[in-house]
């Protein structure tokens, strides 16, 4: 009985096991599937901290009466800010609206009635945040693509309705709190003592803040920081 021994070099023979080893590992894959969860943009609350720039957010909801003077010390100072305005706001007011865009800021989405998005259904989320995108295009003729939920507040559906819009969700890392009135010195000091790169300084339109905002420019100017918009600081969505 003759024996047929056949020679494998060791190049093949390394080739030969490889081959092995995917196809064991492609078995092992279809032999596991996993349920892949879906994965959300997570909200940003800071840009980039290696750059020394600070952006400024104004949520806008209510009233009209001092963003007149708001624009006029943005207008002075050279600065541009991101706006966050609420749909029924917009629809109450639209030539303001169309005043601050066409003064050069940056106009995001803050929902369409101010609802509590940490409490909000998926599909509940998405009519509130395309409601006001609906209702500021036909005023100004864009889309927004950033949203500053109201209260700050959020839920896992409000990440997802917000991804699946094309969306990246806004929050702070700097918090004036002027909604409270808590005077302007008390602004001034606080936005002043915790500045830092990337900062995201969440304002409104009050009379504390317009009353802060003309010392709190110049003197974070001097410090050597540019003042600028949400988008300026953040990353693109297709980083």
């Amino acid at each position: 009985m003759k024996v047929l021994i056949i020679k494998i070099s060791k190049k093949y023979a390394a080739l030969f096991m490889m081959i092995l080893l995917c196809l064991l590992i492609i078995k092992m894959y279809h032999s596991y599937s996993p349920v892949i969860k879906y994965i959300a943009k997570e909200p940003i609350y800071r840009g980039n901290p290696n750059v020394k720039k600070i952006a400024f957010t104004c949520n806008v909801y209510w009233g009209n009466e001092y963003i007149p003077t708001l624009l006029g010390i943005l207008r002075e100072n050279e600065v541009k800010i991101t706006f966050f305005i609420g749909g029924s706001w917009a629809k109450k007011f639209p030539q303001i609206l169309k005043d601050i865009y066409y003064e050069g800021h940056e106009i995001g989405n803050h929902g369409y009635n101010h609802k509590n998005h940490k409490d909000l259904s998926l599909e509940e989320n998405k009519k509130e945040i395309m409601e006001a995108e609906q209702m500021i295009e036909e005023i100004i003729g864009i889309k927004t693509r950033l949203f500053a939920p109201p209260y700050g507040e959020f839920n896992n559906e409000t990440i997802k309705a917000a991804e699946e819009l094309n969306y990246q969700i806004i929050m702070w890392s700097i918090d004036t709190i002027d909604w409270k009135k808590p005077g302007s010195d008390y602004i001034i000091n606080k936005v002043l003592k915790k500045a830092h790169n990337g900062a995201i300084v969440l304002i409104h339109p009050t009379q504390d803040t317009v009353e802060a905002l003309p010392t709190i420019l110049e003197e974070l100017k001097r410090d050597g920081y540019k003042l600028t918009t949400v988008t300026d600081i953040i990353p693109s969505k297709n980083n």
